[in-house]
């Protein structure tokens, strides 16, 4: 199935090859847009300083079938949200990634803190096998930083960071294997439908993601998320440090519930990593 092509890259990339009259129609749209998708087409000209032809002519200069389909078109846009279109305030600025950091993490632990991670914790320490689904961009990484953070423990656990592949694997399981899904919206589709799949063949399923979601519905047992993203949109979403943080809470309560099998294990890491690179005793452990 195709997708429509963004209309206001359509707008730019065609822009130098529009009639000056349709420029004008163009550069009222990037001033105005709102304007625009509620306008009829001789506000529109008015507005522009054109004839109501020029703004006919310039909707189908861009590929549109008419000034109808162009304002249904800038209204899909503008349901992006505005922070797509307008530029960033002048104040944003680098540091931005600390503050939101800092308030993600503080707005998580509350969250997780009501959790029931004691019951997450109980399912994966006693699971044959446990298998991290993730699809995405931040999901995707964080699934196979789950199982570098519990591989090193002793725990039997592959990630799975496709789309396709936890759908087949799902249909595998067996009622004492694990599933741990990640989706920040919970919406994915493809993770919905690998929990769900896992949950027919009897094994249980965590999700990190968020609460009230499709995702979170299926799962036995929800570690919600939740990130504030604001309208500094060139910030990768915030949402990972939420996510990142349950990974390292389910580690650790882990690693301590068998604190001399973990010390063993860490242990034979640590040698085996410094005898492969050297440095001193405080070089982390792989990371």
């Amino acid at each position: 199935m195709s997708q429509e092509i963004d209309i206001l890259s359509r707008i730019t990339t065609d822009f130098a090859s529009l009639r000056d009259a349709e420029k004008k129609v163009a550069e009222l749209i990037f001033a105005d847009i709102e304007f625009v998708t509620e306008a009829s087409i001789g506000e529109i000209a008015q507005r522009a300083g054109v004839s109501d032809a020029s703004v006919t002519r310039f909707a189908r200069a861009i590929g549109c079938t008419n000034v109808r389909d162009l304002k249904t078109r800038l209204t899909r846009a503008l349901a992006a949200g505005r922070r797509f279109i307008q530029e960033a305030t002048p104040e944003d600025s680098s540091s931005v990634v600390y503050d939101i950091a800092t308030q993600t993490l503080a707005l998580n632990r509350e969250l997780l803190a009501q959790a029931d991670v004691a019951g997450a914790v109980e399912q994966l320490d006693k699971a044959r096998q446990i298998l991290v689904f993730g699809a995405g961009g931040g999901s995707s990484i964080l699934c196979q930083e789950f199982q570098f953070r519990l591989v090193r423990l002793g725990y039997a656990i592959c990630a799975y960071p496709q789309a396709l592949l936890p759908r087949m694997v799902a249909s595998t399981l067996e009622p004492n294997d694990v599933v741990v899904v990640l989706s920040v919206t919970g919406y994915t589709p493809e993770m919905v439908e690998s929990a769900q799949i896992a949950r027919q063949y009897g094994a249980k399923v965590i999700a990190i993601t968020a609460m009230n979601s499709p995702l979170a519905d299926t799962s036995d047992i929800v570690l919600p998320i939740t990130s504030r993203e604001t309208d500094f949109i060139y910030h990768p979403s915030a949402s990972r440090y939420a996510m990142l943080a349950v990974i390292d809470v389910l580690a650790l309560e882990l690693a301590m519930r068998h604190r001399e099998r973990s010390r063993t294990k860490l242990r034979r890491l640590k040698l085996s990593l410094d005898d492969h690179r050297g440095g001193d005793n405080r070089q982390p452990l792989g990371d």
